[in-house]
């Protein structure tokens, strides 16, 4: 895919099909993406606006995705309520692809997420990897660390206790031996032991009292002053947005790799979108 758009810029994959996207949680990455890369694979999206829809008149989801159904050749929705993916896959007449699911699960995100690891280190097994930030309500790392259990890795979890994984995936770590070290604190030593950093990004949308975010949203910060404590040829990897957890100085670092993942996002998603419509 990725030699198709640097040589072509818009190849013929898909064309003459059109994929819906609805977003019913705020997006510019998964969005922007899957429109992207639906386009560059020469098809066309129909995006579809709840704030502009007949949600705003009371239709149920699987009425929604029925509907879509009749326009286009897939969908992509993101939706907050937690079972959004099952009930739109259970009702709808073409494949519904999840752009996220509430808190539960982004398994695109870790699919492009693994392939950066892949391009930027040249493997995954054998790496430490390190979650840091909002790890009980961000379905980035949830996913991730899902699609981690088939390969050799060891795992750091860093987060302040009422931020901590879901206790199920948790249990996931232990029992395939991946879980290296818990803690609340962003040690040196863990950094120098990290292969990739993954920071996360407080869920303020998450809480329901602002107080409890107040306490804990700048806990975790990521500048230069921590990754002097890091290896060489490690990377700092991030879903995006991001609000104060990665300094902006550390953009400038070549092992910031968080704007080059967004463009392995591109290629990913125009490879799944191909696997799923390409006729």
């Amino acid at each position: 895919m990725r030699l198709g758009v640097q040589r072509q810029g818009v190849l013929e994959i898909l064309k003459g099909r059109v994929l819906c996207t609805m977003f019913y949680e705020p997006s510019t990455r998964t969005s922007a993406s899957f429109d992207a890369a639906m386009q560059r694979l020469g098809g066309r999206t129909v995006v579809i606006s709840p704030s502009h829809s007949s949600t705003q008149k009371g239709e149920s989801l699987q009425d929604t995705v029925r509907t879509l159904g009749c326009y286009g050749d897939a969908i992509v929705l993101r939706h907050p309520d937690e079972s959004s993916a099952a009930t739109a896959a259970k009702f709808s007449s073409v494949p519904i692809i999840n752009g996220g699911n509430g808190s539960v699960e982004h398994p695109t995100q870790a699919f492009l997420d693994l392939f950066t690891i892949r391009e930027e280190l040249g493997t995954v097994t054998g790496l430490t990897i390190t979650f840091t930030g909002d790890l009980r309500h961000g379905r980035t790392v949830h996913s991730l660390v899902q699609l981690l259990q088939h390969y050799n890795v060891h795992i750091q979890l860093v987060a302040p206790a009422s931020l901590a994984l879901p206790a199920a995936i948790r249990r996931q770590l232990v029992d395939s031996n991946q879980l290296l070290t818990e803690s609340n604190r962003l040690t040196d030593d863990i950094v120098a032991h990290s292969d990739v950093l993954y920071c996360t990004r407080v869920q303020k949308e998450r809480f329901q009292d602002p107080s409890e975010y107040e306490l804990v949203k700048d806990v975790l910060v990521v500048d230069n002053s921590v990754l002097k404590h890091a290896k060489p040829h490690m990377v700092v990897m991030h879903p995006l947005p991001r609000n104060r957890e990665v300094s902006e100085e550390v953009d400038f670092d070549q092992r910031a790799a968080y704007f080059r993942q967004m463009r392995y996002g591109l290629y990913c998603r125009m490879a799944l979108l191909a696997l799923v419509m390409a006729p």
